[in-house]
């Protein structure tokens, strides 16, 4: 009697191309794979997360459409004060006064430190074509970065801002513009003054930009600061592997016609 039951058949084996086709796909795989953690590893971990530092362009988008046309005769007597209500800090579009320094942070590596704070508050008095008093105050303890460790540390280390929670700038030389600058005209000028940092007062010339936009004055500006001038020692944490002896002030300001 004949079985019926179909005899299994084997499957043939795979051919040594077809082996090294899924080899290669699975080498490809993972390769991909490396590539995309390593990206996800620089980005959540090694990129420098630092703001872009000030810009007088960028800051002058933060001002609202509107005010007064400006031209050559028109005055800018008066006192303008610090205009808190312009932007916002969530995206730094508001004023500001922070600081930048090069720092390398363990299992970070190098990187731009960075804080800010928005509680800054001045006046500035202009007669005809020069600014005759400026006066700025900072409150340090409110300086924010992205490491709410670093923020911590300057408490106590560096800036030291329970002990010296304000800086201070007033100026000591008037300011002469020449003319009035035209409405978003860029004018480029140097700001002597005193800075008082960590309790100690210096002598600066403080680099800046300024325009006039819609009824305010935009103001940005950098000052290149020695730590050992301040009398700044620089922050002991295990996780911070070295930090320049330098750092950056820098500053964006919105003022207002009082």
């Amino acid at each position: 009697m004949t079985d019926s039951t179909s005899t299994a058949r084997t499957p043939p084996a795979p051919s040594a191309s077809t082996r090294g086709r899924k080899r290669w796909w699975i080498v490809g795989v993972i390769a991909v794979l490396l590539v995309l953690g390593g990206a996800a590893i620089w980005y959540f971990v090694f990129r420098d997360t630092a703001p872009p530092a000030v810009n007088i362009e960028k800051a002058s988008e933060s001002v609202e459409p509107g005010g007064t046309s400006g031209g050559a005769d028109r005055s800018l007597d008066g006192t303008w004060t610090v205009d808190p209500s312009v932007g916002s800090f969530d995206d730094f579009s508001s004023a500001f006064v922070g600081y930048r320094v090069n720092e390398e942070l363990a299992g970070v590596g190098a990187q731009t430190a960075f804080g800010r704070t928005p509680d800054v508050t001045g006046t500035m008095v202009i007669d005809g074509t020069t600014a005759t008093k400026v006066a700025i105050d900072a409150d340090l303890r409110t300086l924010e970065s992205d490491e709410s460790f670093r923020d911590g540390t300057l408490a106590g280390q560096a800036l030291e801002t329970d002990r010296f929670p304000t800086a201070t700038f007033a100026l000591t030389e008037p300011i002469e513009f020449g003319t009035i600058p035209a409405e978003g005209e860029t004018v480029k000028i140097d700001a002597r003054g005193t800075l008082t940092l960590h309790g100690v007062t210096r002598d600066v010339t403080v680099p800046l930009d300024a325009k006039l936009v819609n009824d305010v004055i935009v103001v940005t500006g950098q000052l290149d600061i020695a730590f050992a001038d301040y009398g700044i020692e620089k922050p002991v944490s295990f996780r911070v592997l070295s930090i320049e002896d330098r750092g950056v002030m820098e500053l964006q300001l919105f003022f207002a016609k009082q």
